[in-house]
């Protein structure tokens, strides 16, 4: 890889297989930029840990579960580098150095911390991990010394505090140690569930796999909600809220058809069954071919950890170089 090139790190927790809104959201755009961009991908294991520290089988399970995901949707390991988490030394290193350049207070404001929080019910039984996540998360950044990061919008309060920190080390360094960063915030925003009420996730049990059957794609596309006073097939219908014109607008390339379908719903005359139907076929292209490279690699399972500790492996080295290089920007001793 070219270090000339701008460096994108990227990544997921390590807390299930993935699902169609991870790649409406963040997945093909990671195949783009992954001819033109330094990219990282991050099995984020450690993160994952932040609210399932009771259940580390799963978290270690789906390290592969995820891999496999990444390679089956055409991520090249010659051009991304995939690296796990937790074989970062150098990333909790930094995680306990900047956890001295911001305050408890400035953790509990960030939004997204917030939020997350009310919507977990933690109360003030906020594991540590988790409140800390911004100063991880910064330290992810960092030490790839990278300077986009592809987020959703409700991620963007999590990058600006990144950049908090990274002026700060500066400012302690007397010079320019760390780039700051910026966000790229995905246009589909996020997916809603298949029940239209909240955001897909497998937990909710309200998300398409990648690796979904047929038969699972065409229940679930069955199951979305359209809009509910829309009774009979001459009833004028509504867009705006209605679950399978949002996939549909995610999905489906061909974007005169489906402005022309918008009208005729508008209008009336145009029925839910037919409107289903195109989506099931769009959703059945898109993932079938996903679902058979990911069949195929998960019988050589060597190979999947191979790709996971080369990865590693190329990440180890440059992180270390850059703890390195920030301690020593700090002043802090060195043996000779």
């Amino acid at each position: 890889m070219s270090h000339s090139m701008p460096v994108i790190l990227t990544g997921d927790r390590t807390t299930g297989p993935l699902h169609i809104g991870h790649y409406a959201g963040s997945l093909r755009n990671r195949l783009r930029f992954q001819h033109d961009h330094e990219q990282y991908l991050l099995l984020a294991d450690m993160q994952a840990l932040t609210d399932n520290a009771s259940n580390i089988a799963k978290v270690r399970s789906n390290v592969l579960e995820v891999a496999l995901d990444y390679l089956a949707i055409g991520i090249d390991p010659t051009q991304s580098t995939v690296c796990l988490q937790s074989q970062l030394p150098a990333l909790a290193e930094l995680s306990m150095l900047y956890l001295n350049f911001v305050t408890v207070a400035r953790l509990e404001r960030n939004p997204t911390i917030r939020e997350e929080i009310r919507a977990r019910g933690f109360g003030r039984d906020i594991p540590a991990g988790f409140l800390c996540y911004p100063a991880a998360q910064a330290a992810d950044i960092t030490a790839f010394k990278a300077t986009i990061v592809p987020v959703g919008e409700d991620q963007v309060p999590i990058l600006e505090q990144t950049n908090e920190i990274i002026r700060r080390i500066n400012g302690a360094a007397g010079k320019s140690v760390l780039p700051e960063v910026s966000a790229v915030v995905s246009k589909s925003g996020r997916l809603p569930g298949i029940n239209g009420k909240a955001k897909m996730s497998k937990s909710l049990g309200n998300a398409i796999a990648l690796s979904a059957s047929p038969d699972e794609i065409s229940v679930a596309v069955k199951q979305m909600f359209t809009d509910p006073n829309h009774l009979r097939i001459e009833d004028p219908g509504q867009v705006e809220g209605n679950t399978v014109f949002t996939y549909l607008d995610a999905f489906d390339e061909d974007r005169a058809e489906v402005e022309r379908l918008k009208m005729a719903y508008r209008k009336g005359g145009l029925g839910d069954v037919r409107l289903k139907r195109r989506l099931d076929e769009i959703l059945q292209n898109l993932l079938g071919p996903i679902r058979e490279r990911r069949a195929l690699l998960s019988r050589d399972l060597d190979y999947v950890e191979q790709v996971i500790l080369e990865g590693t492996e190329r990440a180890q080295s440059l992180t270390a170089a850059t703890y390195a290089e920030v301690t020593a920007a700090l002043g802090l001793f060195r043996f000779q």
